[in-house]
């Protein structure tokens, strides 16, 4: 009896010690964000990343662990000291989560991108970037492949089919005014929309200003030069302090009774159209390929860049009624209706 009770004890251990389906714990995959400034395009995209993750079983706070790492750049004043600051923060992240060895590493943004991708992927940590409107510039070897160790979505848009939208939402206008920066990627943007709008019968005015800069001043004298409209473009002067300059811009042309077309999908008073990218949705599109990765175990160079096919185009239906606007049938069947 004494024999059978040592041997069932025993046999008690070895069921309650070795590993078997019963007893196993569920991994928790780590992912460290990094990314410079806090912008609200940043944060559309975060979260869109986190949405698409969870879908797939990837739970915050359950089977994922992510550490987010902002850092801080005053855009309005981008000094060469102030820039050289940021780098050497980027670079010194980017050596830590190398140190850090977590499953996954997402890039925020060209710079972050840019700078940091090449330390982590050393380490043998795959990187997925996500808000990058161009991704040669972050190292991307062409729009569509990345290269080796890294993939990401990208949030670049055809301008000539944005631009065919806003024809169809106003076929009558001619001349519309936007405000801008002086960056080289903005610049080359804006070149491109001047030919396309030339091609379907828009003249787009236009005038440079400097990053602390009120917009007011620029949108009387594009008032008196006979624009018909406002754009709001993806540049870093309406990005600073989450879209100041466009709230400006609403309140002005809301006086004046003047539309303003957003190029950019990030909500605000005034604007009447959108027609863009939804960085919600380019989180996403990361989101998607990082789940092949940690998962699926997929090399990420074999993921193509993402973006968004069809652009996301929003009408304030609301406000436009406030204005007189009739849009028609056609249009509307590509639009989404809102009202702020």
């Amino acid at each position: 009896m004494k024999r059978t009770a040592v041997l069932f004890t025993s046999i008690l251990f070895l069921v309650i010690t070795l590993p078997g389906p019963c007893f196993s714990q569920e991994r928790t995959y780590r992912i460290e964000v990094l990314q410079i400034t806090d912008l609200i395009s940043f944060q559309m995209a975060y979260d869109g990343f986190l949405k698409e993750l969870e879908k797939n079983g990837l739970v915050l706070g359950k089977n994922l662990s992510v550490k987010r790492t902002i850092i801080d750049f005053d855009i309005r004043n981008p000094t060469l000291w102030k820039k050289m600051k940021a780098l050497v923060r980027i670079r010194s992240e980017a050596s830590r989560i190398a140190g850090e060895k977590p499953d996954l590493a997402l890039t925020m943004g060209t710079p972050v991108t840019r700078f940091a991708k090449d330390k982590i992927i050393d380490a043998g940590i795959p990187v997925v970037f996500t808000a990058v409107a161009f991704p040669v510039e972050a190292g991307s070897r062409s729009m569509t492949e990345a290269g080796p160790g890294f993939t990401g979505s990208t949030s670049f848009m055809e301008l000539d089919e944005a631009v065919r939208i806003v024809r169809l939402a106003f076929p009558k206008m001619r001349r519309v005014g936007i405000v801008h920066s002086g960056g080289n990627g903005i610049a080359a943007h804006l070149e491109e929309a001047r030919d396309e709008g030339s091609t379907h019968g828009f003249t787009f005015l236009t005038r440079e200003a400097d990053m602390e800069d009120p917009i007011a001043p620029y949108l009387k004298d594009l008032s008196e030069k006979g624009a018909e409209a406002f754009a709001v473009p993806p540049d870093p002067y309406y990005i600073i302090n989450n879209y100041d300059a466009a709230d400006d811009l609403g309140s002005f042309t809301k006086s004046a009774r003047v539309p303003v077309i957003s190029l950019v999908v990030v909500r605000f008073p005034g604007a009447v159209l959108y027609v863009g990218t939804d960085f919600s949705y380019v989180g996403s599109l990361s989101g998607t390929q990082a789940v092949k990765i940690l998962k699926n175990g997929v090399k990420p160079e074999s993921l193509p860049i993402l973006r968004q096919q069809n652009l996301t185009v929003l009408v304030d239906t609301k406000l436009a009624r406030a204005y007189g606007l009739k849009f028609t049938p056609e249009f509307l069947r590509t639009a989404r209706s809102i009202e702020q």
